[in-house]
């Protein structure tokens, strides 16, 4: 039973914080790393493969609440589009520009990236410059000129791409990344997260079911009660996290997410030293 506790819990941190700003590494590190250890728990390949399920539900998540959107961009359902009459709404084309500039920098630097900056340090450095971030998108953003998804365009869609790749770094953020480098490009609290919920399925998708391949021998009858509650606890916490969060931003901005991640920063090097 005390395996069933800690896959629970531990899909509660990965639903709670897979979309939020905050770094979901962080606190996986804090969680799971100073208190469970899964890793002894489970052992090291089961553990690993875990993670890779909890992430999973973390991403269903996603494709529930945005069904049809990506129904709508599959173009296997229409949806009523919030752009002005005659303009483009958002389509799979911007979706893959937005994708590619991490993904392929993602594909040449993992081994790199799991092998050398994976540290409770490189984690704190990321939580800290990506609250930095955060605060400036608060402070210096533009006029707001895209108030939904479907006004997004290719330059802003390229430029949020960019921006993803300094997620690479373990701790930055996928979502504080994307999200203010969406709100300086000019886009609105709720038009950024969006995008970055929606582009964030087959970026994730894609490195998740590459690691399940990887793992795939260690999806055994006996570690599958584990990968069953720890997967139906992240997709639970990430329905009801991401829906509150997009409800929040607009309202909060940034910058409270920052002062957390930059508390959090100080915790993770504390624990360390």
């Amino acid at each position: 039973m005390w395996e069933i506790f800690v896959a629970i819990v531990l899909g509660l941190v990965e639903g709670l914080t897979e979309f939020a700003p905050v770094s979901s590494t962080g606190h996986m590190i804090i969680v799971d790393d100073f208190l469970f250890k899964s890793n002894e728990l489970f052992g090291d390949e089961i553990a690993n493969a875990f993670k890779i399920i909890i992430q999973l539900g973390s991403i269903l998540a996603v494709v529930v609440l945005f069904w049809s959107r990506f129904m709508d961009l599959l173009g296997l359902k229409k949806m009523d589009s919030s752009a002005p009459a005659g303009q483009k709404k958002l389509n799979l084309l911007q979706i893959i520009v937005g994708l590619l500039p991490a993904a392929v920098l993602g594909l040449a630097f993992e081994d790199y990236i799991d092998d050398h900056l994976f540290s409770v340090k490189t984690v704190a450095i990321g939580l800290f410059i990506g609250a930095f971030l955060m605060i400036a998108a608060d402070k210096l953003h533009p006029k707001i000129k895209t108030e939904t998804v479907d006004q997004i365009t290719y330059k802003q869609a390229l430029g949020v791409g960019l921006i993803q790749c300094l997620s690479l770094w373990p701790g930055f953020s996928r979502s504080g990344s994307t999200i203010s480098g969406g709100v300086l490009l000019g886009m609105s609290y709720r038009a950024a997260a969006d995008f970055t919920f929606i582009m964030a399925v087959p970026i994730m998708a894609g490195a998740t079911l590459l690691k399940v391949v990887k793992y795939w021998s260690f999806f055994t009858p006996e570690a599958m009660p584990f990968f069953i509650a720890g997967f139906i606890s992240a997709f639970v916490f990430a329905l009801f996290c991401i829906k509150y969060f997009l409800k929040l931003i607009e309202k909060i901005k940034l910058t409270p997410f920052a002062i957390y991640r930059i508390v959090l920063a100080i915790i993770l090097l504390f624990i360390v030293w």
